[in-house]
């Protein structure tokens, strides 16, 4: 009864919060479930986020960065997802490869061959069953950071942040089927309710 479900959306739209009040729910019902994140969760890849998420750290180029984030996705599929997928459990990943569209595809404008190429690559061809997009206007969501310290993505230019939802919008128009847009403005009780019901349904189908 294995399911893959991942959470997307810009910064502060909450989507942290979401992954981690579905694992909970999931754990507390009986339901095997393992909650994991990118960049990260192998001892690779916490390494690598610090180069990738810190402000004032590494200057990488767009290539760069977009590679390093591609090695954290292999090694977390390698290593977490899809062993835990074996064993029948829910896998929640905090973003996953439609970050990289979003961000290094319509956010920084490489190429977007190259970037399916790239996750294909990473991912063995894996896509999620769901993918939650909290959508947030940009610049409320930049608020909702500024509190909290500011790391490589939240500094960039509103023009970037817009650019990435745009991509996240379109990418979700593309697979209407796969992706569950929420308006992250709505309280959190209702956003968490409305992830949970639609879990439960593809659960049940599953059965």
């Amino acid at each position: 009864m294995s399911l893959f479900v991942t959470f997307e959306g810009s910064e502060g739209c909450g989507k942290s919060t979401q992954a981690k009040i579905l694992w909970r729910k999931l754990v507390s019902s009986g339901i095997p479930a393992k909650l994991t994140y990118e960049p990260g969760g192998t001892p690779l890849g916490n390494r690598l986020r610090r180069i990738l998420k810190e402000d004032g750290g590494e200057d990488l180029s767009s290539l760069s960065e977009l590679l390093l984030f591609i090695v954290c996705r292999a090694e977390l599929v390698d290593k977490v997802i899809l062993p835990e997928l074996r064993q029948g459990k829910v896998v929640i990943c905090d973003r996953f490869a439609d970050s990289t569209t979003a961000y290094q595809g319509y956010g920084r404008g490489l190429d977007m061959g190259m970037i399916d190429y790239m996750n294909q690559l990473a991912t063995r061809g894996l896509k999620p069953d769901l993918t939650v997009l909290l959508d947030l206007p940009v610049v409320e969501g930049l608020e909702r950071k500024s509190d909290s310290g500011v790391d490589r993505f939240e500094g960039e230019g509103v023009d970037f942040h817009e650019r990435v939802r745009r991509g996240y919008l379109e990418l979700a128009a593309r697979e209407p089927g796969r992706w569950l847009i929420i308006d992250a403005n709505l309280p959190k009780s209702e956003i968490s309710r409305i992830v949970w019901g639609r879990v439960i349904g593809l659960l049940q189908q599953r059965r």
